[in-house]
């Protein structure tokens, strides 16, 4: 090999890894930032900022990991790149199902959102401009937060910001459930059990139909609900996407705004390439500041 091959090699080596490495350059990480405690746990998130300071506070996104509500992590999370550095990235770890039912789950999203909403100032972010983003059963804790604001059995009474609001004023839920009991029949006779909905709530969704319709951002949808972007693979085997059909539908029926993209042959996941219509999603409804967006009932 030659000298100047050897360096061709090495210097597209490096622009790969430039590649890779570039989008995560325009945050700052303050990781595993407590923001409450349950029964002596602390939970913890990491929060990326812009590198540089903005003049004004920026919107912030919260994010929300899957892993069937009893795996996952907050770390790694493709969003700060997916958004760039205009945007605050909130990344949050939950209590898994294997530690504590529902609605503990929803429980924690809310105390962070209250914590993160208390704190603006602080960190620079804007409260009036809140997002919320997850995939599968974080799909699920986003589309609930959304749908649930004021709810009181699952606003919870967790952390120190209990005088702070836990609205959103947009979500984007990538193929997550929202229907507990009708998952039954579209998942078919072959259906594993326990399913992750019945480990989530305690016990077979249809012998607890109370705490499973209270689980289901379904049925919680009203028209004071935020914007919502949905998207789900056609081919998902995990989640049907008749999940996400039956949603939108329900929240363009309440005269709320949301698109709903379907993606065809993808499974329980999508694509990198199909990350485009989020990002401007959450400059359509975040990019302006909305007054007293962070009250709503």
């Amino acid at each position: 090999m030659t000298a100047l091959r050897a360096l061709s090699i090495a210097l597209i080596a490096l622009l790969a890894l430039c590649t890779v490495f570039t989008p995560l350059r325009a945050h700052r990480v303050l990781s595993d930032i407590e923001y409450a405690t349950v029964d002596g746990v602390s939970l913890r998130l990491d929060l990326y900022l812009p590198t540089k300071r903005a003049d004004d506070p920026v919107p912030l996104v919260l994010w929300v990991h899957g892993g069937a509500w009893r795996a996952g992590d907050k770390a790694p999370t493709y969003a700060p790149g997916a958004l760039g550095e205009g945007y605050a990235v909130a990344s949050v770890n939950y209590r898994l199902s294997q530690e504590a039912l529902f609605p503990a789950q929803i429980h924690d999203v809310k105390a962070a959102v209250r914590f993160l909403r208390g704190n603006a100032e602080r960190f620079g972010i804007d409260p009036n401009r809140f997002g919320a983003w997850g995939s599968s059963a974080g799909g699920h804790l986003v589309a609930l937060l959304g749908t649930s604001c004021g709810v009181t059995e699952l606003e919870g009474d967790l952390g120190d910001w209990l005088d702070q609001s836990s609205c959103v004023q947009a979500v984007c839920g990538f193929y997550g459930p929202t229907d507990f009991l009708a998952l039954l029949d579209e998942r078919g006779d072959e259906t594993y059990r326990p399913m992750p909905e019945d480990q989530l709530i305690g016990g077979p969704v249809e012998e607890n139909v109370e705490l499973a319709t209270l689980a289901s951002p379904i049925m919680h949808v009203d028209p004071t609900d935020p914007p919502f972007l949905i998207m789900h693979g056609t081919e998902d085997g995990t989640v049907p996407v008749e999940q996400s059909i039956a949603f939108d539908a329900a929240l363009r029926s309440a005269g709320v705004d949301s698109t709903l993209i379907t993606v065809d042959e993808a499974g329980h996941g999508l694509p990198r390439s199909e990350r485009g219509p989020v990002k401007r999603f959450f400059d359509r409804f975040l990019s302006t500041a909305q007054d007293d967006a962070g009250d709503r009932p």
